[in-house]
């Protein structure tokens, strides 16, 4: 983060190397503050790179929605750099490289929120609360959030390039997601005729991870994402309780590490969960949802430190 002087087109700043600084194209639509070098061949940044499709701006609604969902996009861009995963246009890297694609539902022909190939499709809808809130309604979710979607459908992406071509990985998925290999279409099928598996807040972060490999792997991908940003935001508040509540000392918790830091996922969860079940009862006073209406029951942490080891080991942050 850096403050900049207004009335500025460019900046020379010396808390990056002292080197000149303009800002992103889109800053010019209110969708990104973010910079990019004076000498980059782009008028992009990193976050605005990697967008295939825009909705039509001609609309003001479209420009309202596409304003939101460009925020979540950018906070996840943002998670995935602190994370040091590498991020790669799919216009540099047509394989193996990511894009996203903002669409409207009118022009979309039955295309959906997804993931495919490493191209993440959001639908602009998503962006109006109240169509978001239908939805999860007739879904039957307790969660439902842009932010959520992003961090969701890009670890079907990272599934694809962290874990799908590493056999001794793949392995190690294997025994602790289940076997990928089972027919995705026919599990969804079963999911939205049958409902989740019997027992499933024993063994799944949610009633849809339950459905697939797959999806309990994107499922417990986003909320390792959510936890670490819960934690990242509590540590820079400084933020730590000591709740009055007899017999309850394992509430107390003291953010007072950068979780990206952090190698032991122990740590993490001892300070996280507390720390979450704190969000929530902030909410309660105020007469609001939970924000995290989950349980992380002992079968998920393995799966979150499955996740948690690899990144970090492949990193070696």
């Amino acid at each position: 983060m850096v403050s900049l002087k207004p009335d500025f087109f460019e900046w020379t700043l010396p808390t990056l190397n002292g080197g000149k600084y303009k800002y992103c194209a889109n800053n010019l639509h209110g969708t990104c503050n973010w910079l990019v070098p004076s000498e980059n061949p782009s008028e992009f940044c990193l976050a605005c790179s990697l967008n295939r499709t825009i909705p039509d701006l001609d609309n003001p609604e479209n420009h309202s929605h596409w304003k939101q969902i460009e925020f979540a996009k950018h906070r996840l861009i943002y998670q995935l750099l602190r994370l040091r995963l590498q991020i790669i246009s799919k216009t540099d890297d047509p394989a193996y490289g990511l894009c996203f694609d903002f669409v409207s539902p009118k022009s979309s022909n039955n295309i959906k929120t997804g993931h495919a190939n490493g191209v993440i499709t959001i639908l602009i809808s998503e962006a109006d609360s109240v169509i978001r809130e239908k939805v999860k309604h007739e879904m039957k979710e307790r969660y439902r959030t842009l932010l959520g979607h992003f961090r969701h459908e890009v670890g079907h992406y990272f599934w694809d390039i962290l874990v799908k071509n590493n056999n001794d990985i793949l392995s190690k998925f294997r025994k602790i997601f289940g076997d990928d290999t089972v027919s995705y279409r026919d599990s969804l099928r079963n999911y939205y005729v049958n409902g989740p598996r019997k027992n499933w807040q024993n063994f799944y972060i949610s009633k849809y991870a339950s459905s697939h490999a797959w999806e309990d792997w994107a499922e417990t991908w986003s909320h390792y994402l959510h936890l670490m940003d819960a934690l990242e935001t509590a540590h820079n508040f400084g933020i730590r309780t000591e709740p009055k509540l007899e017999g309850e000392n394992k509430l107390n918790f003291n953010a007072s590490f950068d979780p990206y830091n952090e190698s032991d996922l122990r740590t993490i969860l001892e300070t996280g969960i507390p720390l979450l079940y704190t969000m929530n009862s902030m909410n309660r006073s105020m007469g609001k949802d939970d924000p995290y209406p989950f349980i992380i029951s002992e079968p998920v942490k393995t799966k979150l430190a499955f996740i948690h080891n690899l990144l970090f080991e492949r990193n070696s942050f």
